[in-house]
């Protein structure tokens, strides 16, 4: 694999102190040695503010806001043809679905309402259960509202879910991310393993989430150039172009990990869920504005 490391004009060439290190303490201080057994101890405010100087050091002139985007936040050309497709937006019939589904009466009558209001919640997930000591996203809050109204879970790698939480998404667009600070110790845990996931070198290439997103971001991996972390979970469910269909986070999450020869987890994965935690984390103060589309 061969990658080309020159910058366009946007990309600042040089790391900087702050850069150096970010990475120093995102990628080694506390990954290693860190058992999920030991005491949690991150501070992820600190992690969160050193990230977002990251990127304004590295892509000076763009608002840190703009990384909502992904790639597009810099990527000029690339962001032209986004911008074409968003006239007629493929992910539409899906969200048209999702509000099918959300609608259609579960098996005690209620609907998804009794459990989401008027729908617009995304902005409350993930967030920390400290009863059930575990990551809640909204795929899980969507099981856990059909458990309690008499039906099955729908398998997370199935359409109706991913619409469902397009739909919720779509009606979500422009909240604010706001994830609360992880205080308690199994909360840090969490966000522990969650970022020494985004940390750890993995698979046949040996590469790190935050080799390409952290210390790459900007550049060309082949014909791809590639996006920051912040605003990595603000977009989605997304309509992939490679997919021809709306997808999910995780399942994004269990493509990058076949992409650098690595066994990927199941999606909803207690390890897949930790990530989504940290991500979401670190991106606090982004708007969201899912579904979206991604080659």
């Amino acid at each position: 694999m061969s990658i080309n490391t020159k910058s366009n004009g946007s990309v600042s060439k040089a790391p900087g102190s702050v850069i150096a290190g970010f990475v120093t303490l995102f990628s080694y201080g506390l990954l290693y040695g860190l058992a999920s057994s030991a005491p949690a101890y991150a501070e992820p405010e600190a992690d969160r503010q050193a990230m977002r100087a990251h990127y304004e050091k590295r892509f000076s002139g763009i608002p840190i806001e703009a990384h909502k985007d992904g790639v597009y936040a810099f990527d000029e050309d690339a962001r032209e043809q986004w911008l074409e497709l968003e006239d007629f937006p493929p992910y539409e019939i899906a969200v048209d679905e999702g509000e099918e589904f959300f609608n259609i009466p579960l098996a005690d009558g209620a609907t998804y309402s009794d459990c989401f209001g008027d729908g617009a919640i995304k902005s409350q997930y993930p967030y920390f259960d400290e009863e059930r000591s575990e990551v809640i996203t909204l795929e899980l809050a969507i099981n856990d509202c059909r458990r309690q109204h008499g039906e099955e879970p729908l398998p997370y790698n199935g359409a109706e879910i991913v619409r469902l939480s397009a739909y919720i998404a779509f009606l979500s667009r422009g909240q604010i991310i706001a994830v609360a600070e992880p205080v308690s110790e199994p909360a840090l845990a969490a966000y522990n393993d969650g970022k020494r996931f985004y940390s750890s070198r993995r698979g046949q290439l040996n590469f790190a989430c935050s080799s390409c997103h952290v210390q790459l971001a900007g550049k060309r991996l082949r014909s791809e150039r590639l996006s920051a972390s912040l605003g990595h979970v603000s977009h989605w469910p997304t309509y992939r172009l490679k997919w021809q269909d709306v997808g999910s986070l995780h399942r994004r999450f269990a493509r990058c990990n076949k992409q650098v020869g690595a066994e990927p987890f199941a999606q909803q994965s207690p390890e897949y869920r930790n990530l989504e935690y940290f991500l979401t984390y670190i991106s606090n103060g982004l708007p969201l504005n899912g579904p979206a589309i991604r080659k």
